[in-house]
């Protein structure tokens, strides 16, 4: 016999289902998610999660007339697997399959894409308003993790949401974590609700009520006795002070009680926000034991949760352990997390120098603001922000860093393409929009030691700094036992030549080492350059090969438009040089999720497409060569 969920082809299907059904379905849920994610990778503890919850979503509401909003939507895989996409599920995160987060283009299912976190809410509401200014009946509902409540988004969103329409519902999926425990204040308000005696025993009685009654009679029961216990216990709540009904915490993970309280929160004619309980990883016991490192994850053991080991450092890790060394040796570097300890290897840092680690949350302006503060004070701030993330701080970075000069360091993880997380964690614009900034130097290792170096020139630096590197593992280099100063914005010549210089910008490097081998085998002389500074960029170099070579070559993992290779063709132009630059990055376009090789080779990132590109100029040369000897 088949399974239930093999018979599930859209929303329809679950609506018939009893709750002992429902139930089974769960288990099928999990252990579809299970096996898949062990062989492609993905978000396997958040999703194991919110099983119940989308299932009781889906079972009251009516996508995709109402609409579903996930916050970040790495947890969305349950949605996918309801809405039409069982059968291609195992090709999530693979070149040409389901992406990893909820995606407009993929399904009519999928209302809001997203991939950063504290959105939900801002959307969700202007969907209500949209819907309220139409006269349309849609419901419109918001599932956003605890951690979302920690972004400064999330609570302009909450600011307005009671002013602007009078129905929402918010979900609050509450479950202690985002990658890391969360941090602050307000989780330790929910953490509060959740372990107050008072309230367990209240919603201990409650759930034993609706499970014996059910419908709208005792849950309406349950909300008078909910409203005499919150006034007994504190003066007001927090959510209700902004104009949200708050009706909670329930068993996140009880589909029966789930489905009864959403069929009567349809009903409400006022934003509400319900709090639900849920554990991270529920059903794999690996995934408990561990949950940051199933947060999400590549390939692992179904059985046992075990993963592939590189047997190499990470840039990620070399970064941690380069900061462990400055730290140990300047009482004023600190190291600032935007609640990515895990995916920065600030995790590693901490246990050595706790008191000079600080996670803020899910909170990347607060994190720039916060390191600026701490400069004006002489610390030396580094803030560990992924590059995809740091564009949402762009305005500190600016107004409140670099226009007061102030010595913080960025250093940008993830400064390229993050393979199977797609177009919304690709870290491909950090160039553009950072190097239109004044008083920032930035920089690019190509290699582990390189980025030791970088890190340590940053911290000597007396002003704003940028550090990028890519996500995963290097080129094997050694890194040196002390890391040395590097002169700033001078490039290092790998390589001499007098008829092509060949500018290899980071993790690309190597690309520009075997083109120029390329071109040497056709006798041609080709200069190997490591740029190291995107800003400021190595002027003197510039002019020295401008005066020489009949043409540049550029390679970058990052856009085109505004990028090194756009630098590099200012910097010519403003010096008068009429010296063609062949320029190899990404095109103007959003880049899909897949594996870094294959998106390389379709998107011309290779050195293949560079010798294509510079055959013309090529030509031309060998033509002017031929008539200077025909002369």
């Amino acid at each position: 016999m088949g399974t239930i969920l093999d018979q599930i082809d859209s929303p329809a299907d679950i609506k018939t289902l009893s709750i002992p059904q429902l139930e089974q379905l769960a288990q099928e849920i999990r252990e579809r998610l299970i096996l898949t994610l062990s062989k492609t990778g993905g978000h396997l503890g958040p999703n194991l999660g919110v099983v119940e919850l989308t299932l009781a979503m889906h079972y009251v509401f009516d996508t995709p007339e109402d609409k579903f909003v996930f916050d970040v939507s790495h947890q969305a895989y349950i949605h996918k697997l309801l809405t039409g996409r069982r059968e291609r599920f195992g090709t999530i995160r693979q070149p040409g399959g389901l992406n990893g987060f909820m995606l407009r283009g993929e399904s009519e299912h999928d209302i809001y894409g997203a991939g950063h976190a504290g959105t939900a809410l801002s959307a969700a509401l202007g969907m209500a308003v949209a819907r309220d200014m139409a006269g349309g009946k849609e419901n419109v509902v918001a599932l956003a993790g605890d951690a979302a409540f920690t972004n400064g988004i999330t609570f302009e969103a909450l600011n307005n949401i009671a002013e602007q329409t009078k129905r929402l519902i918010v979900v609050l999926n509450d479950n202690e974590w985002s990658i890391d425990r969360n941090v602050g204040a307000i989780a330790r308000y929910l953490h509060k609700i959740v372990t107050n005696e008072r309230v367990t025993h209240l919603h201990d009685s409650a759930s034993r009520l609706l499970e014996k009654l059910g419908g709208k009679t005792a849950i309406n029961v349950v909300r008078r006795a909910e409203e005499a216990a919150k006034g007994m216990l504190w003066p007001s709540v927090f959510f209700e002070e902004f104009g949200l009904t708050y009706y909670g915490p329930l068993d996140g993970h009880n589909i029966g009680l789930l489905i009864e309280t959403f069929k009567f929160l349809k009903q409400q004619d006022k934003p509400v926000l319900l709090h639900a309980i849920t554990q991270k990883g529920r059903g794999f016991q690996p995934a408990l034991d561990n949950l940051k490192k199933f947060h999400g994850l590549g390939p692992y053991d179904p059985e046992t949760g075990e993963t592939p080991s590189s047997g190499q450092k990470t840039y990620s890790e070399i970064f941690a352990g380069t900061m462990v060394k400055l730290a140990d040796q300047n009482d004023k570097v600190v190291a600032i997390t935007a609640a990515m300890p895990n995916g920065t290897a600030l995790d590693l840092f901490r246990p050595h120098h706790p008191k000079k680690y600080f996670d803020v949350g899910i909170a990347e302006e607060h994190a720039v603001i916060f390191a600026a503060g701490m400069a004006t004070r002489g610390y030396k701030p580094f803030c560990a922000i992924y590059s995809t993330f740091l564009q949402r701080a762009f305005d500190p970075i600016v107004h409140d860093v670099c226009l007061q000069n102030l010595p913080v360091v960025f250093c940008m993880d993830r400064g390229s393409l993050s393979g199977d997380d797609g177009a919304t964690h690709h870290g491909l614009f950090d160039i553009s929009y950072l190097r239109s900034v004044p008083n920032i130097i930035h920089m690019v290792p190509a290699s582990e030691d390189e980025l030791a170096d970088m890190l340590y020139t940053a911290m000597l630096h007396n002003g704003p700094s940028a550090v990028r590197y890519p996500r995963g593992t290097g080129t094997g280099a050694a890194v040196k036992a002390h890391p040395e100063a590097l002169p700033i914005g001078k490039a290092e010549v790998v390589r001499d030549g007098d008829e092509i210089a060949i500018l290899g910008l980071g993790a690309l490097l190597p690309m520009a080492v075997e083109m120029a081998s390329r071109l040497e085998a056709q006798g041609i002389s080709a200069a190997v350059i490591n740029p190291r500074f995107v800003k400021p960029l190595d002027r003197e170099m510039l002019a020295t090969y401008a005066r020489r070579v009949s043409a540049f070559v550029t390679f970058e993992d990052h856009v085109l438009m505004g990028g090194f290779g756009s630098a590099v063709l200012e910097a010519l132009s403003e010096m008068n040089f009429q010296v063609p630059v062949v320029r190899i990055g990404w095109p103007d376009h959003f880049i899909e999720h897949g594996k870094v090789d294959q998106l390389r080779e379709r998107y011309g990132i290779t050195v293949a497409a560079a010798m294509e590109k510079l055959a013309p100029y090529l030509l031309r040369r060998i033509s002017r060569t031929a008539r200077y000897a025909a002369s």
